[in-house]
């Protein structure tokens, strides 16, 4: 039998600042995944605002987004109010979260050129574009989304905002691919297998359990400060244009020069790997890259 969920909004305040007016809500649903799996995934897609994550014992999952509009005048404001709304896709063994009314449409990207980021989202995501609907995507308004969401433990995640925002989970067991572009990202008590990548920001990782698959961390412009459990056994990547590696590990050894063939137009090339590690036995592949930030990499008591 499906779930339904119960939207409640309660409004904060209206008040005029700076020549203008900001509306505050809350809303909150609660929601739970129709077909129950080990492979039930909560994505959320946010533009502008914190996302926070927090796995619990319980099987539902509790959503509660700040939504902020900021207007010069009554009209924009009410313009704002009216086309800013959280969306939500219901896929059975997954749900979906997104901020309607961003003026670029939401759904499936069977055109979008950015393969990595495609295969990251499971094909989801916002169609970027200066157009909504045949008008400016110039918004006559500010806004922002800020999401707090209890989820069940183990689930996977994906989680990605842009602008003005955060990105914190906590205690989550699953898979975690996180995407952030102006702002940090801060994971802590997981142990599930990490793709992280953020532009401006630091990521900050800690494991309670060490990852048992492949994993990959990147920092454009900020550090990657990782603590994993006493004990991690890994190979282990670096490469950074300004950035250094620094480990409190003892037992990290360098692994042989390996040299990768493959065509490439009418020519055969080959790609040289020397920056390889090996964490005690070996075991997943940890891949760290930056630009100009450094990698902290730390292993704590268990």
């Amino acid at each position: 039998m499906k779930t339904g969920f119960l939207i409640t909004g309660f409004v904060v305040s209206l008040a005029t600042v700076c020549g203008g007016q900001t509306f505050n809500e809350t809303i909150r649903q609660e929601l739970a995944f129709e077909k129950k799996t080990s492979n039930n995934v909560l994505m959320v897609f946010n533009v502008n605002g914190d996302v926070n994550i927090q796995g619990y014992n319980g099987d539902k999952i509790i959503i509660e987004v700040e939504k902020k509009i900021k207007g010069k005048t009554q009209a924009r404001l009410d313009q704002g109010k009216e086309e800013i709304q959280l969306g939500v896709i219901d896929r059975a063994d997954s749900l979906i979260l997104y901020v309607k009314g961003v003026c670029n449409e939401f759904g499936r990207l069977v055109n979008d050129r950015r393969r990595g980021n495609r295969r990251k989202s499971n094909g989801w995501g916002y169609n970027w574009n200066n157009n909504c609907n045949g008008r400016d995507c110039d918004k006559m308004y500010d806004y922002t989304m800020d999401f707090t969401i209890k989820v069940p433990a183990s689930v996977s995640a994906y989680a990605s905002t842009v602008n003005d925002g955060d990105i914190d989970i906590i205690n989550i067991t699953g898979h975690l691919t996180v995407d952030n572009i102006n702002g940090s990202i801060r994971l802590k008590d997981i142990s599930g297998a990490t793709d992280a990548s953020s532009i401006n920001g630091n990521v900050d990782l800690d494991y309670s359990g060490n990852p048992p698959a492949d994993s990959r961390y990147y920092a454009l412009n900020g550090d990657i400060n990782a603590n994993f459990r006493k004990g991690l056994a890994a190979q282990l990547t670096f490469k950074s244009f300004n950035g250094e590696l620094y480990s409190s590990v003892d037992e990290i050894t360098p692994m042989a020069v390996s040299v990768e063939k493959y065509e490439k137009g009418e020519g055969i090339h080959y790609r040289v790997n020397g920056n390889k590690y090996k964490v005690r036995q070996g075991g997943p592949l940890l891949n760290f890259e930056t630009f100009n930030g450094d990698v902290i990499l730390k292993e704590k008591a268990n």
